[in-house]
C-alpha cells in the first residue's frame, strides 16, 4: 500500500550517513569510497545461518524457524515497469512483415508476456495505419485493462494551460502520477527556480484534488550547481557557487504533499561523475561528489517513480557511462533498492535511451526489455523470518 506522505518525510530527524549504514549492511564501506558502490544481492553463508547450525534437519526446529531468513523481490512484480519511450520504434512502427510486434495492442501484449505490470507513457499516439486514425486514450485503457496492466505515469508537458487536458487523460489511463521528462527549468539561478516552485505547487495542488501526483524527471544538469553567490556578472547574476545543486534547491523550494520526483538512476550516476566541481564565493575550487542513494534516502517517498537505467563505466565517455539493458552494467540497483528502502511504495520504470535497433534490428527493443525485466526481477531482498 502507498503511504500518504502529508506526515512523513520533510518533519523527520535529519538523515544521517549512519541511518543508511543501518539500512543496508554493505552501505558503508561503499559509501565512504569515491567509486560506485558494490553490494551482493546476499551470500549464502547468511541463508545457512538462517537454517540454524544442523542446516535445518533435526534440533529446535520452532527456533530456528522464527530465525530463517525469507527472500523476497526486491522490486516488487507489481511495481515493474517500462517506460514505453524504450519500445517507441516499436509503438509507433506501421504494420510490417518482420513479425515484431507493432502499435499499442500488440507491443503492451508483449511486454505484459515478458511480465511487466506496469507501463510509462511517453506520448499517446501510433501510426494511423493501423486503425486508419488515431487511437483514442479509451482504447488504449482498454488495452491496458486486457493485458492486466496499470499506468503509473507519463512524461508530458506540464503547462499550465494544458495542465487540466492532461489530467482528464491521465485519469482516462487509471494512472496515479503525472509527470515530465524534462527539467522544471534549465536555468543555474535561484530566482528562475523559485518561479518553476511557485507554478509547479499550484500545479501540483490542482493534481491532488484529481487524486493524482505531479513528478518531474531528472538528467544529469539538474544536478550540477546553482550559480548563487559570488561577484555579479553584467546583468547582476551571481557567477560562483555556494555548492547547491538546482533540483536539491528545488526539493527545498516545492511542498512535499505537491511535488514528486522520479530519478532516473542513470543519469544521477552521470551527474556524479560530471558534475563534481565548483568555485565557492571566494574563487576556490571545490569538490563535492553527488551521491544518489543520499539524496533519495531522506526523502525517500517523494520519489514514487524511478528511472531504473543502466550503464557499463567508460571514463572515456563524455558522460562517463555508456547506457546497456539493465543488469548488463555497472549500477549497483541491489544497492540502490535495498538501501533507500519503501519497497512497496517505489515503482521501477526500466528504460534505455537508444534500445530501439532500427531496420536492422526490428526486435531489439523488446529484446532489451526482456533481458532487463529478467534481470530486475532476480533482484533480491533477505528478511528476517521472525514474526
Amino acid at each position: 500500500m502507498e503511504h500518504d506522505t502529508d506526515s512523513d518525510p520533510q518533519r523527520r530527524a535529519p538523515f544521517t550517513r549512519r541511518d543508511v549504514f543501518r539500512a543496508s549492511a554493505g552501505a558503508a564501506a561503499v559509501l565512504g569510497a569515491a567509486g560506485l558502490p558494490v553490494l551482493a544481492t546476499a551470500t549464502p553463508a547468511l541463508a545457512e545461518r538462517g537454517r540454524g547450525h544442523d542446516g535445518g534437519h533435526g534440533g529446535h526446529h520452532g527456533h530456528h524457524d522464527r530465525d530463517r531468513l525469507r527472500v523476497e523481490p526486491l522490486i516488487p512484480s507489481r511495481n515493474r515497469g517500462i517506460i514505453l519511450y524504450s519500445v517507441r520504434d516499436r509503438i509507433t512502427a506501421a504494420p510490417d512483415d518482420s513479425g515484431v510486434p507493432y502499435g499499442f495492442e500488440r507491443v503492451l501484449a508483449r511486454l505484459a508476456e515478458i511480465g511487466y505490470k506496469e507501463i510509462e507513457f511517453a506520448g499517446y499516439t501510433q501510426s494511423t495505419e493501423i486503425l486508419g486514425r488515431q487511437i483514442t486514450p479509451r482504447e488504449i485503457r482498454r488495452i491496458l485493462d486486457d493485458n492486466g496492466l496499470v499506468a503509473n505515469g507519463t512524461h508530458t508537458q506540464i503547462n499550465p494551460e494544458t495542465f487540466e487536458q492532461q489530467m482528464d487523460i491521465a485519469e482516462e489511463l487509471g494512472m496515479r502520477n503525472i509527470g515530465t521528462g524534462a527539467d522544471p527549468t534549465n536555468s543555474a539561478y535561484e530566482s528562475d527556480w523559485d518561479e518553476a516552485a511557485d507554478t509547479w505547487n499550484e500545479l501540483g495542488r490542482r493534481a491532488r484534488r484529481r487524486g493524482l501526483r505531479l513528478y518531474t524527471h531528472n538528467h544529469d544538469s539538474a544536478y550540477s550547481f546553482m550559480l548563487d553567490t559570488g561577484p555579479r556578472d553584467g546583468e547582476g547574476r551571481p557567477t560562483r557557487s555556494s555548492g547547491r545543486r538546482r533540483l536539491e534547491y528545488f526539493f527545498e523550494r516545492t511542498d512535499p504533499r505537491y511535488v514528486f520526483f522520479e530519478m532516473d538512476i542513470f543519469w544521477a550516476y552521470v551527474a556524479r561523475f560530471k558534475h563534481q566541481t565548483y568555485i565557492d564565493r571566494w574563487g576556490r575550487e571545490r569538490t563535492d561528489l553527488f551521491d544518489p542513494i543520499l539524496t533519495v534516502a531522506p526523502r525517500t517517498t517523494r520519489f514514487p517513480l524511478f528511472h531504473a537505467k543502466d550503464g557499463d563505466k567508460n571514463p572515456e565517455a563524455g558522460n562517463g557511462y555508456d547506457m546497456v539493458p539493465l543488469g548488463v552494467g555497472d549500477i549497483n540497483f541491489q544497492q540502490f533498492f535495498q538501501t533507500i528502502g519503501e519497497q512497496d511504495f517505489h515503482h521501477a520504470n526500466w528504460e534505455h535511451d537508444g534500445a530501439p535497433g532500427g531496420s536492422e534490428a526490428p526486435a531489439q527493443s523488446l529484446d532489451f526489455a526482456a533481458v532487463s525485466y529478467t534481470n530486475m526481477s532476480e533482484l533480491t531482498i533477505y528478511r528476517s523470518g521472525r514474526r
